[in-house]
């Protein structure tokens, strides 16, 4: 299932999200995490050195790459030049799935090693100094996007995604990829702004929204969020030692994460497979061709040259395709993790 983690900057999020993806691995669940923030802060979140977080390959650096695997033989696609960041899959395609070795795997993702288990971790990468004044964080998050588009994920298998702050993401068709897109609200005006962006924004397109109140520190929160956001609140968490040493660099082994903060992560994933299982791949699928269509006639067509709308495929529903045989992959290296001071 496809997870998103999205609020304002500074709502705690990330922290949120590699507190889940821990909660995730610890019960040897696959999982791949996904940084797409324009600040990285994630693999840092998820015990990396900063060297070794800034040494993550950027996803958007292998973009031809991505789009020469994902393309395969399918014949609508005359060539990995012609794909755009919501290009969706068709006959002849290549898919992506969680617990797959493949070359866009190999190229872009990393394994961390963590309590209880790994998982894999890619990040969009940062902007650069080629990138200031020329582009904008959605050219970078767009190899995000594409890999969504192709990626078939089973129950059990989680994709954890930390997405850029704010709401930004409705700046491409991104935000319906998510069986669960969790809204981290601090219990203020501007905490809960971002959720009644995300919230009307998403209103026609199905997106399962739940709030996860933060840094909440008594009942008075509680009630703030509540009457704020309704039967959208699923829980909320407060001050945490754990996390607290973690961010200073100290962490120490989750299984001594308080219980509080660790019934939390068992409702997010209780709440994320609920609603994987309610998943409608066909109408996955139109919307994936919807948010196509609409990009290749605002920038799309004139960008490449081509008619983008041939590239659909009307007979294909993701989900329902048998895998193809990847080449053979290039072994993955493990990335170092901090010990406890």
């Amino acid at each position: 299932m496809k997870i998103a983690f999205v609020g304002k900057g500074g709502s705690g999020k990330t922290t949120l999200s590699s507190l889940f993806v821990r909660h995730l691995a610890a019960g040897r669940a696959p999982v791949v995490a996904v940084d797409a923030d324009i600040n990285q802060h994630l693999g840092v979140a998820l015990g990396l050195t900063e060297e070794a977080a800034a040494a993550l390959p950027a996803l958007g650096a292998h973009l031809p790459l991505i789009k020469e695997y994902l393309r395969g033989s399918n014949p609508r696609i005359a060539s990995a030049e012609t794909m755009i960041k919501t290009t969706p899959p068709g006959a002849g395609s290549r898919l992506l799935r969680v617990g797959e070795d493949n070359p866009v795997y190999a190229a872009c993702a990393r394994p961390v090693e963590l309590d209880g288990g790994s998982v894999r971790l890619m990040a969009t990468g940062p902007f650069t100094e080629a990138d200031l004044g020329v582009a904008c964080y959605h050219s970078k998050v767009g190899a995000v996007e594409l890999c969504l588009n192709h990626l078939v994920d089973g129950p059990g298998e989680y994709v954890v995604v930390d997405m850029t702050a704010g709401s930004d993401s409705f700046a491409s068709g991104m935000f319906t990829r998510f069986d669960m897109t969790f809204l981290v609200a601090e219990p203020t005006r501007k905490g809960v702004s971002v959720y009644r962006q995300y919230k009307e924004y998403a209103r026609d397109f199905g997106v399962a929204l739940k709030v996860v109140g933060n840094k909440v520190q008594g009942p008075d929160d509680v009630d703030f969020l509540r009457t704020e956001v309704g039967e959208d609140l699923l829980v909320t968490v407060g001050q945490s030692d754990w996390v607290r040493a973690m961010e200073k660099g100290r962490p120490a082994s989750f299984a001594l994460l308080e219980d509080g903060t660790r019934q939390a992560r068992e409702a997010l994933r209780d709440a994320a497979d609920g609603s994987y299982a309610r998943r409608d791949w066909a109408r996955y699928t139109e919307q994936m061709v919807h948010f196509h269509l609409r990009n290749a006639e605002s920038w799309g067509n004139a960008k490449t040259g081509a008619d983008l709308a041939a590239q659909v495929d009307p007979g294909f529903v993701l989900g329902e395709q048998p895998p193809l045989t990847p080449p053979r992959p290039t072994p993955l290296t493990p990335l170092p993790t901090p010990q406890p001071a």
